[in-house]
């Protein structure tokens, strides 16, 4: 694999420098996007950049299920094409492999995604990323959606989690498993925010928090999350509720593919409650999601999280607040997570409270850093 045009030519010495966008304006998507080119001629999509999940992705021509009016990808107009064989190392790593056929045969698998299930058959082929550009990239081709298809990026998706197959693990020799992005507001519509690949050109001084690992979900993104400020004043939290424990699922992570941040029950409960007392004012009935809105101009507080290290994350108003279409109301972007199930103990720290950071993540030196970045025009 070659990132052609990107300088440095030594092992992880690499870099590309990727625009990206929010999918909301331009794709009714919560997630970022990124132009991508792939096959031989270049076909052009428009792809998720999502860290929590690990495959690529892309809608196949034929692919029943799948948004009609999106862009697929056609295979068969590709010159570089090649199916992934039954049989081979690689169809061991994709998620409930199915080789029905001999061992010839191309190696299918499945996978859910939000509401939706894929079908979609392992394949490689050129990917180009701005000016890196992937010689043999393995990505699913999908030939059969089901379920709800309006939450699925519908011209694919890159994951850039830490299993075998992300973008990451696949380009380890290249991007020395080294990343960050800077995430436009999501209102905004221009390609404005950049995915940055290699550790060539990252952040000097950044500040980082160790990278937690969680063998029964090895893919995510955990940092050891210590305690929460609205204002100036600590949350009071036990320290039990903040604690990382494989175990019984509990922690936070870092993950652009959620939109709006989702703390645990009790976690949420003791934020809204002192974000509550702050504001001061009365709360209006719910919007959406959201149950603390308020239908007057109200002063907002800060909400800072403070990581191991420490590194203190501070959001401002515009990360904090979103708004009625009307611009009538004004709520907390922010919500409890599930009442069980395995992500219930589990803190997510999403896109909107991200927005207008660097976020860096340094897989081979096992930290995440953050810093104050404006890359929303």
């Amino acid at each position: 694999m070659l990132a052609a045009g990107s300088g440095n030519a030594k092992k992880g010495g690499h870099r590309s420098f990727v625009p990206i966008a929010p999918g909301r304006q331009i794709l009714s998507i919560p997630n970022y996007i990124a132009r991508a080119r792939l096959g031989t001629p270049a076909q052009t999509l428009l792809v998720a950049i999502d860290p929590s999940n690990d495959a690529a992705w892309v809608p196949c021509s034929g692919c029943a299920g799948c948004a009609s009016a999106a862009p697929s990808f056609a295979p068969t107009l590709s010159s570089t094409y090649r199916p992934v064989r039954c049989g081979s190392p690689e169809c061991t790593q994709v998620p409930s492999p199915s080789c029905p056929g001999e061992a010839g045969s191309s190696c299918a698998f499945n996978l859910t995604y939000a509401a939706s299930t894929f079908q979609a058959l392992l394949g490689q082929d050129s990917l180009a990323l701005e000016n890196g550009v992937v010689a043999s990239y393995m990505f699913g081709c999908l030939h059969v959606v089901t379920g709800n298809s309006l939450s699925v990026p519908p011209q694919g998706l890159i994951g850039f989690g830490r299993g075998p197959l992300s973008f990451l693990s696949q380009n380890k020799d290249v991007y020395g498993s080294v990343f960050s992005y800077c995430l436009p507001s999501y209102k905004s519509s221009n390609f404005s925010g950049t995915l940055r690949l290699g550790s060539i050109g990252q952040p000097k001084k950044i500040k980082t928090t160790p990278l937690l690992s969680n063998p029964h979900r090895p893919s995510l993104y955990y940092v050891n999350m210590i305690s929460i400020r609205v204002g100036s004043k600590p949350v009071p939290l036990p320290a039990s509720a903040l604690a990382f424990d494989p175990v019984r699922g509990s922690g936070t992570i870092i993950d652009a593919g959620t939109m709006f941040t989702r703390l645990s029950a009790p976690v949420y409960a003791a934020v809204r409650d002192a974000f509550r007392r702050r504001v001061r004012a009365p709360v209006a009935g719910p919007l959406g999601g959201f149950d603390t809105c308020y239908n007057v101009t109200v002063s907002v507080p800060t909400i800072s999280f403070t990581f191991a290290g420490p590194v203190t994350v501070t959001l401002p108003e515009e990360n904090v607040m979103i708004r009625s279409s009307s611009g009538g109301v004004a709520c907390l972007a922010m919500a409890a997570g599930p009442p069980d199930g395995v992500n219930a103990a589990l803190n997510v720290l999403a896109s909107m409270q991200q927005q207008n950071y660097r976020v860096l993540f340094d897989v081979a030196s096992g930290r995440v850093g953050f810093s104050r970045e404006l890359c929303t025009v």
